[in-house]
């Protein structure tokens, strides 16, 4: 990690706040052998309990890539019977939609997929990249819970199994990517930057996620956090079990996501997604930290393939290839330049702590 982040801290050591935080608090939740084994067998036979009758047992969000299909194969091998949810952004790699199918098919799970207004949604990703923000990707990431708590209070499910997990996202800085649950940030960029009024947009505030968290009693749970999670052995395990095929990076499922994180963040703001996840696997002593140095000294794109991707990006989204330039010009801008609720978000996170400090099921 470097000052990319604009809010890192070093210490007299030169270690970082980001590794200081992950050593001393979070690398206690990445898997622990057998006592990680016994726990997530525990957490199974709730689900498990709690869903006889029930048409599924839990929700799980599917995109095409590495975690969210291994942790649909995990959840099927611990005996779940999930309800496998897309949220279709219209952005899905060709190879991500085959993922997706082979995978579902391969397991015979339930499938829903939950297809976003596509004029609404472009405007709100256009309402993003003119503010400037490294958030981008907002829309999408205030899309992806919206949808799988629907579908989990249509089906009266209790559980959302999550990719999420330490052994590969322990370490994100909050400036690179602000709290998508913030609705007072998302809906100032809306109005400031949009030109549609949203009638049928996913949203999905602090309001919403209380209503689904006390009332609907919907919790999160992250089983990746409890296996032995290697990312490489889990691509062989899904090439050799469903035809999974990889896409090519980190994220890269969606042509979207893709173009923002290998190219719109590095060139506009110098935020390499990379680094975090070097650094998370570095803290965990599995990768030595040199050798991350050495892998950061390439480009995470490459230049002949990023021109074909502006042009798709440019003829997606409606806009010249000027305006895109003009975007990528602006002046960058941060989670605090604009209306927030940040202090409000963590004593609201703080409340659920202490509410659910008793349940172990969600800990990451």
């Amino acid at each position: 990690m470097d000052t990319t982040d604009p809010e890192i801290i070093f210490d007299a050591l030169g270690n970082c706040n980001h590794c200081i935080e992950f050593l001393g608090k979070r690398a206690g939740f990445a898997y622990q052998g057998m006592a990680s084994e016994t726990a997530l067998t525990v957490i199974c036979e709730k689900i498990k309990r709690d869903g006889i009758g029930k048409e599924f047992d839990c929700v799980i969000g599917v995109s095409g890539g590495v975690d969210s299909s291994y942790l649909a194969y995990v959840a099927v091998r611990e005996g779940l019977r999930p309800l496998a949810v897309h949220m279709d952004n219209g952005w899905d790699s060709e190879q991500s939609v085959l993922n997706i199918k082979s995978v579902i098919k391969g397991l015979g799970i339930g499938y829903e997929s939950y297809v976003l207004d596509w004029e609404e949604f472009k405007d709100l990703q256009l309402a993003f990249l003119k503010a400037s923000v490294p958030e981008a990707e907002t829309p999408t990431d205030v899309a992806i819970p919206a949808a799988l708590h629907h579908f989990a209070a249509k089906y009266g499910v209790k559980y959302i199994i999550s990719g999420g997990n330490i052994a590969t996202e322990g370490i994100l800085p909050k400036s690179w990517h602000y709290d998508a649950k913030d609705f007072k940030y998302f809906s100032n960029i809306q109005k400031r930057f949009g030109t549609r009024r949203l009638k049928r947009a996913a949203t999905f505030g602090y309001k919403k996620e209380a209503y689904y968290k006390i009332v609907k009693g919907i919790r999160m749970i992250y089983p990746l956090n409890y296996v032995p999670f290697d990312k490489a052995a889990a691509m062989e395990c899904l090439a050799a079990e469903f035809d999974w095929k990889d896409y090519g990076g980190k994220h890269h499922e969606s042509k979207y996501t893709k173009f923002i994180h290998s190219y719109y963040l590095v060139e506009k703001f110098r935020i390499d997604y990379r680094r975090a996840g070097l650094s998370t696997r570095i803290c965990l002593n599995n990768l030595d930290r040199d050798e991350a140095i050495e892998q950061l000294n390439t480009k995470p794109y490459d230049q002949s393939a990023i021109e074909e991707d502006k042009i798709y990006i440019c003829k997606k989204l409606n806009i010249s290839s000027s305006e895109l330039e003009s975007i990528m010009r602006l002046p960058p801008k941060w989670y605090w330049d604009y209306p927030n609720d940040r202090r409000k978000l963590g004593l609201i996170y703080n409340l659920y702590r202490k509410i659910f400090r008793k349940e172990k099921l969600a800990n990451f």
